[in-house]
């Protein structure tokens, strides 16, 4: 951990007993090949690999972090994409309390089909958070400059729409991994949290106020005022 952030991912300093203990139930959605399980398992367990098999159904996994004397557990269900699953989404959202929306950054459509991904989720779940995140971001900065700022606008866009914080992650690169966790629990809990902003079109978003703090345009300049 680096700096004076408020989350504690090692063994906390209090006796279980004095714990108290909060499941954060979180589902991870999108289109297949998007990086919903190498996203969980680089956060759970810290690894990457480039074979993992695709997810049929739902698969979960737990992370157990520390918040002074409170004992948190990220319940992280992961989707299998396919259309095959979507009769499983009442299972993967009941009592979810958080909802990231994921894209690959390097496939436009997998954007274009959050909006459908949205509408199924809050046919379940019309109390959970949303969050939309990018991934694949060591892929995105190799894309034309034009084509990064036309999925930037893109996805600025539908985070908007859905009142959601937007990020960029890589994986593979462990690129905002951790810092999408921590984002979730500090607007779950109303937390300060020293997780900077990112506006830079070419740099990992973290977009995290929603509306933005008067973040950039994809020219560099100031966005103008509404």
């Amino acid at each position: 951990m680096q700096g004076n952030e408020w989350m504690e991912e090692s063994n906390s300093i209090y006796p279980k007993e004095q714990r108290n203990n909060i499941v954060v139930k979180t589902a991870l959605i999108g289109d297949p090949f998007v990086g919903k399980t190498s996203l969980m398992v680089k956060y759970v367990e810290g690894k990457f690999d480039e074979d993992y098999i695709q997810t049929l159904g739902v698969n979960f996994m737990e992370k157990n972090i520390y918040v002074k004397n409170l004992e948190i557990t990220f319940s992280i269900w992961d989707l299998g994409g396919q259309k095959d699953f979507v009769t499983m989404l009442p299972l993967a959202l009941s009592d979810t309390v958080a909802v990231v929306f994921m894209f690959d950054l390097t496939r436009k459509i997998t954007l274009q089909n959050v909006k459908e991904w949205y509408r199924q989720a809050r046919t379940y779940n019309k109390s959970a958070l949303p969050f939309l995140v990018g991934t694949k971001f060591d892929g995105f900065v190799t894309l034309p400059k034009e084509e990064q700022i036309t999925i930037v606008e893109q996805s600025r866009k539908f985070a908007r729409a859905m009142k959601a914080p937007l990020i960029f992650c890589s994986a593979s690169h462990s690129i905002n991994v951790q810092k999408l966790f921590k984002v979730i629990l500090a607007k779950l809990f109303d937390l300060r949290v020293s997780v900077e902003e990112n506006h830079n079109v070419g740099e990992p978003l973290l977009e995290w106020y929603y509306p933005p703090t008067s973040p950039p345009s994809s020219n560099g300049g100031s966005a103008p005022s509404s």
